[in-house]
């Protein structure tokens, strides 16, 4: 009975928190409220050994390796996924363990008690979801609202309880005949309840999703407007290897992504959002020029730094779509810190983010490159909400990880303090590992030469700002043979690469390698992303 019991609390539980998911997308798509299904993972996120988090980052990506899902695409989408899914099991496992306590208890349901397990429930969450440095009059708002729907949540449940459990029998029937009447009322019930719900959960999530859709297209149509540059370069100009008689491969990435393509990764489910009009960016510590800078600051009180620059992810795996190419402009952080006036004594500069991420940065480091930079504008114009407005950092041959965005704060301290992710067990110094990619055997763009046909095969090649000296393609494990490069953007972007082959029918199986600049080849031994990026050769296995 208890085991019964606790399925039909499960059952109920689930029902009425998919309705409550819907009704809290619906307000946070519609007046900027909590989603708490999103807080809840992010928070437990947080709080997880970096062993756990990167673990489940392992298993997330090798699973859409394996569906043949592109992770770029689709990776924070699963993530937000499992968030929601997360928030639902929750949910229906409160309802089990209450309908159990209900019932071996004998407690009586009445309002009350329902609005007693709707507190119980909600209020954690509440605080999760409120509690991370809201506007005073906007978290008193979310607080109200979240806790409200949570009470519903409880008094339903139990109003549910009540309904399935209490004040059903009646006298008029015989013993024999009251379990099977109540078996059908029950029955009834959880029809009418799963029809209602469902009713709820399907409007909610149908009027989100429709104002959901509407704010994305509008964002994608401000990319398309402004950040439409495949041809040309920041602005209109001509990309610097315009000239260049090595034309990429048919099915080649684009040399320079637009940025609605460009890979996003940040550690919560949704990008911070700044106030650009009021944020400032603090610069103290050991300093004795302490900094306030505003963005107009940035642009007009140091000389802009331009850098065409491919950024990748260490998460990421042989073959990538975490990588792409962009211009980027900002202040150098060597003049930055000069105006500061840091002290002898100080060490490394500690960046910390909207979003709750931090990097620190030696300043060795940053007095050998003058190329790092504090970026505010992506392909001439603003950084996108989703890349990190209003700043982020480049650091050149490093990963992303290495790289904070949405910066709201720079400590100059004297001793070392781990980064975000290194303390959960990446890299400490995450520099890039030479790759090189097969993006596309292009059988549907054969070339005739002569008496002979050609296949255009292609891809990119990057080290960082280590340069690319050679790339070389094999076929079914015969000779290394040398392809064309083309000229790269920079010494900081990935080089586009092809190779002709001689066309013969069948299966064959495609390599490719390379070396840096200086002819150190790349590890050609298969590792792991995880704690330093992924090393190895990547092949294509083709039907032609």
């Amino acid at each position: 009975m208890k085991t019964k019991i606790a399925a039909t609390g499960l059952l109920v539980g689930g029902l009425l928190t998919a309705s409550l998911t819907s009704l809290m997308y619906l307000g946070n798509k519609a007046a900027g409220l909590p989603f708490s299904p999103f807080d809840l993972f992010n928070w437990i996120a947080r709080i997880l050994p970096g062993v756990v988090i990167t673990f489940g980052i392992d298993l997330m990506i090798d699973s859409m390796l394996i569906l043949g899902i592109n992770v770029a695409d689709t990776a924070k989408l699963a993530e937000q996924g499992m968030a929601v899914v997360t928030f639902l099991i929750l949910g229906g496992l409160s309802g089990a363990i209450f309908f159990t306590i209900i019932h071996v208890r004998q407690i009586r349901m009445d309002q009350l008690v329902g609005l007693v397990l709707g507190a119980l429930f909600g209020l954690p969450i509440v605080v999760i979801s409120v509690g991370f440095g809201e506007v005073e009059g906007i978290a008193f708002i979310n607080f109200v609202w979240l806790l409200s729907l949570f009470l519903v949540w409880g008094f339903a449940l139990g109003w549910s309880y009540r309904k399935l459990y209490q004040g059903r029998q009646e006298p008029s029937l015989t013993e024999a005949e009251i379990p099977t009447v109540e078996k059908i009322n029950r029955r009834q019930f959880l029809i009418v309840l799963g029809g209602a719900t469902a009713a709820i959960t399907v409007t909610g999530t149908g009027i989100g999703a429709v104002l959901s859709s509407v704010e994305r297209r509008r964002q994608e149509q401000a990319l398309a407007d402004t950040f439409a540059h495949e041809s040309e370069g920041p602005l209109g100009s001509p990309f610097p290897n315009a000239n260049d008689s090595v034309v990429p491969a048919p099915g080649t990435r684009p040399e320079y992504t637009p940025l609605k393509d460009h890979y996003k990764v940040f550690i919560e489910l949704e990008p911070a959002e700044i106030d650009g009009a009021s944020w400032q960016l603090p610069v103290t510590g050991l300093v004795d020029n302490p900094l306030m800078l505003t963005i107009n600051d940035l642009r007009s009180n140091y000389t802009p730094r331009n850098q065409y620059v491919t950024l990748s992810c260490i998460s990421g795996r042989i073959g990538t779509t975490l990588i792409s190419t962009t211009h980027w402009t900002g202040a150098s952080l060597q003049e930055i810190l000069a105006d500061a006036l840091v002290r002898e004594n100080a060490r490394y500069a500690v960046i910390s983010s909207g979003d709750g991420f931090y990097e620190t940065v030696d300043l060795d480091l940053i007095a050998s490159d003058e190329r790092i930079m504090l970026t505010y504008d992506w392909d001439g114009h603003p950084l996108p909400v989703d890349h990190g407005f209003p700043l982020r950092v480049w650091i050149p041959d490093r990963y992303g990880m290495k790289q904070p965005k949405w910066i709201t704060g720079i400590e100059v301290v004297d001793e070392y303090q781990e980064g975000y992710w290194v303390e959960r067990g990446w890299d400490e110094i995450a520099q890039v590992r030479t790759t090189s990619v097969i993006d596309n055997v292009a059988v549907n763009g054969l070339i005739e030469q002569g008496d002979q046909t050609l296949v255009p095969i292609g891809g990119i090649a990057f080290s960082g700002d280590r340069g690319i000296s050679k790339v070389e393609i094999r076929v079914d494990n015969g000779f290394w043979q040398a392809a064309q490069l083309r000229a790269p953007l920079s010494e900081t972007t990935w080089v586009i690469w092809r190779f002709d082959w001689p066309f013969e029918a069948g299966s064959h199986t495609f390599e490719v390698r390379c070396a840096e600049e200086n002819g150190t080849p790349q590890i050609e031994e298969s590792q792991d992303s995880r704690p330093s990026g992924a090393t190895g050769i990547h092949q294509l296995e083709e039907n032609i």
